[in-house]
């Protein structure tokens, strides 16, 4: 008799998007939070503003939340928020892709997010097929092959032929990018999972032992077995 195999894989924050647009006072076109909100009073009306510090030289500039809005328009929670400059409202507004489409930039997710795998242990020859929840903690848009890429240890090419053939169901294309919640469905056993991911894990390993020699300048420094992380980094 067997059991019901699942797993749980969420997308989990790991820094804030990166605001692309020019900058005036130099080439740089990377601007990131300062962690700040403006707001200004002017009678009945209020202006929002959330503040941009360019990468490049530090300079500081504002993207409008709200223009000449009456004051009676705001919540007063959402209003104290605004001006005691919360942390999670700075973060929501920094990846409003509707706040950077109406001013007119984009938002580079690189390096924003990694993957937490939860996958747990089962029979090794189990061939109940492994049912996988893959959440998303931000708004940030993934492709689904990089998703089982990383979640599952395979090369693109294993992974576009499991779903070829019908091994890994998907309810979206592989190279389609989401941000929303969704179900997938693997049909092999553990075994041949590991199988499978076991070069592309070798091949990470040995990146890693590179990486560190180079850091190190000392291959001896580095012959004792480097373990990778769970997460994998999303570029």
């Amino acid at each position: 008799m067997h059991t019901e195999r699942k797993a749980r894989w969420a997308v989990r924050q790991s820094a804030l998007p990166t605001v692309v647009r020019s900058c005036p006072d130099c080439s740089s076109t990377r601007h990131r939070p300062s962690g700040k909100i403006r707001v200004n009073a002017n009678g009945k009306l209020l202006d929002v503003w959330l503040l941009l510090s360019c990468a490049g030289c530090d300079r500081t500039s504002k993207v409008p939340v709200h223009e000449r809005v009456h004051t009676s328009s705001l919540e007063p929670a959402r209003r104290e928020a605004y001006e005691n400059n919360d942390l999670a409202v700075v973060r929501e507004l920094t990846m409003s892709a509707s706040l950077a489409a109406k001013n007119g930039y984009s938002l580079d997710w690189s390096g924003t997010w990694e993957l937490e795998a939860r996958t747990p242990l089962h029979a090794i020859d189990d061939p109940t097929p492994l049912t996988v929840l893959v959440s998303f903690e931000l708004p940030v848009p993934v492709r689904v092959e990089r998703l089982l890429m990383s979640g599952l240890g395979l090369s693109r090419s294993r992974v576009r032929r499991m779903v070829a053939d019908g091994r890994i169901r998907l309810p979206l294309a592989p190279d389609a990018k989401t941000r929303r919640d969704f179900e997938l469905t693997v049909h092999a056993p553990a075994a041949t999972l590991a199988r499978l991911a076991a070069p592309v894990a070798a091949s990470r390993r040995e990146a890693v032992r590179r990486e560190a020699v180079r850091e190190l300048g000392a291959p001896d420094a580095v012959e004792a077995p480097l373990h990778l992380p769970r997460a994998v980094s999303g570029a």
